[in-house]
């Protein structure tokens, strides 16, 4: 009799996955999915059945998310926790968090294929909110499996004026009872997720996918100036006080700040100058500052640095300067141990190895609270994300999902 091939993921499959969930959109001409709407309702529904029908049991838990369980060996075992994102963007792409919990889900389906049952358990979670579009606070379906939800975001409100108290109970979801989402620390080994890079880096290097050795920390400030504006045909030069010259060299000094280290980023994203007419000279500027770095102390010593180099420039051109903190996050470190053996996955596929830091949250960042973290980068064109352009090729797919099915069953815990 011929051999029954032993059962594979199929790329095939995820990518018409990814396109089913992409139809999930409050638009008709793209792709937006937000926190606790219909489109979730109905995305929710389509990635239950996936789960059972790849062996899981399947649920939806008190904060909304979807998720499934594979029982190991005997029942109630610590699991390896798998999962990424349902939520998008607006005007999204379609693989960016939904590629890694169908994925994940398709590496499961192949263990049930195969009736094999690990000496853990194995879960695939789908966060209902990771991009925090709707009520502007990120990472609320990880912060609640990780038990730092905070309960003053049920106050927050969409644009709509609807609370996200009023949008759970409108859901069939009790807003009290998102506590009970949280998982305890021995209850998870470890926490791993397959992601698009959403960065070039993979794409140059002609691989298809990386291991990920931390989710850069974050700072972002707000950043003003103030001069005197002045009429812009009598005021010479030399007696200027120009606060949009000054944020143009603040600037500059960010780019050189930035671009002296390896995988240190500063960003200046937004600016706005009054009063804002041709024929005056700009009396105050507010501009944004956004600097990430893979090590905390790198990045403290990067914004100090700029910091430094704006009161110089200010002092300078006898402006004032004002520097407001916006938002900080501390790096998710990937746990070693992870990275060895995903790196071990990729080799045993004959692909060289590539670490490299990620640049863009995740849901590591809450996760991380309550288990060690790994994350799997797969190469997308031209590292386009955020973006209906956004793009994978099944080739990539293919060998990301090999890997990623190598690791759960060969993967140890550490403890």
């Amino acid at each position: 009799m011929p051999r029954t091939p032993t059962p594979t993921p199929s790329a095939a499959r995820i990518l018409e996955r990814c396109d089913a969930l992409a139809r999930c959109s409050e638009q008709v001409d793209g792709l937006t999915r937000v926190y606790l709407s219909p489109e979730q309702r109905a995305e929710s529904a389509l990635v239950l059945q996936w789960m059972r029908d790849a062996g899981m049991s399947a649920r939806l838990d008190a904060a909304g998310n979807v998720v499934g369980r594979y029982e190991g060996e005997r029942p109630g075992l610590p699991c390896l926790m798998l999962g990424s994102h349902l939520d998008t963007v607006r005007d999204a792409g379609k693989y960016d968090g939904m590629l890694g919990v169908i994925t994940a889900i398709e590496c499961v389906g192949c263990l049930s294929a195969r009736n094999l049952r690990l000496p853990f358990a194995v879960e695939v979670v789908g966060f209902a909110d990771e991009e925090g579009v709707r009520f502007n606070a990120t990472l609320l379906g990880s912060g609640a499996v990780a038990g730092s939800f905070d309960p003053a975001n049920l106050e927050r409100t969409d644009t709509a004026g609807k609370t996200m108290r009023e949008a759970l109970s409108e859901f069939g979801l009790d807003p009290d009872a998102i506590p009970t989402a949280a998982r305890q620390r021995d209850e998870v080994l470890a926490y791993a997720e397959l992601h698009i890079e959403q960065g070039p880096v993979l794409e140059a290097e002609g691989l298809p996918v990386g291991v990920v050795t931390a989710i850069n920390g974050g700072n972002r400030y707000a950043i003003e100036l103030f001069g005197m504006a002045g009429h812009a045909g009598t005021v010479p030069m030399p007696l200027r006080r120009d606060a949009l010259a000054a944020a143009a060299e603040s600037m500059l000094a960010v780019e050189r700040i930035a671009g002296a280290q390896p995988e240190l980023v500063g960003t200046v994203g937004k600016i706005e100058a009054s009063p804002g007419a041709i024929n005056v000279i700009p009396g105050r500027v507010r501009f944004s500052l956004d600097v990430r770095a893979p090590t905390d102390a790198q990045r403290e010593r990067a914004v100090a640095a700029m910091h430094a180099a704006f009161a110089d420039i200010a002092r300078r051109r006898t402006l004032a300067l004002d520097i407001e903190p916006v938002w900080e996050a501390k790096t998710a470190a990937c746990a070693p141990w992870i990275q060895g053996q995903l790196c071990a996955a990729i080799e045993a596929e004959r692909i060289p190895v590539r670490r490299l830091p990620s640049g863009a949250g995740h849901d590591g960042m809450a996760m991380i609270a309550i288990a060690d973290i790994g994350m799997l980068f797969v190469r997308c064109k031209r590292g386009i994300s955020h973006n209906p352009a956004e793009a994978i090729t099944e080739a990539d797919v293919e060998v990301a999902s090999r890997v990623f099915l190598r690791f759960i069953e060969h993967f140890w815990p550490r403890r």
